[in-house]
């Protein structure tokens, strides 16, 4: 079964994420701007590279390999909602 954004992805975000990230004009929670194809998936390349950095959540709690390998598969099965 295919990882998707609003059963898998979204709750890994905690609120606390989200709303830090709105300040900067990245939308965690938004299927739309995460999944949006017209730059390529820059956006949900450039979350899932701050989260493998650990420079996203700030002061941590990181990302676990399982939740790394989860972002990563909806990607690989094509940004499902």
């Amino acid at each position: 079964m295919p990882v998707s954004f609003s059963k898998d992805v979204k709750p890994m975000f905690r609120e606390v994420d989200i709303d830090h990230m709105k300040v900067h004009g990245v939308n965690l929670d938004d299927y739309q701007y995460m999944s949006d194809p017209t730059n390529s998936y820059a956006n949900a390349e450039a979350v899932y590279d701050t989260l493998v950095g650990q420079t996203m959540p700030p002061g941590g709690p990181f990302w676990t390999k399982e939740q790394l390998s989860l972002f990563e598969n909806w990607k690989t099965d094509g940004y499902q909602p």
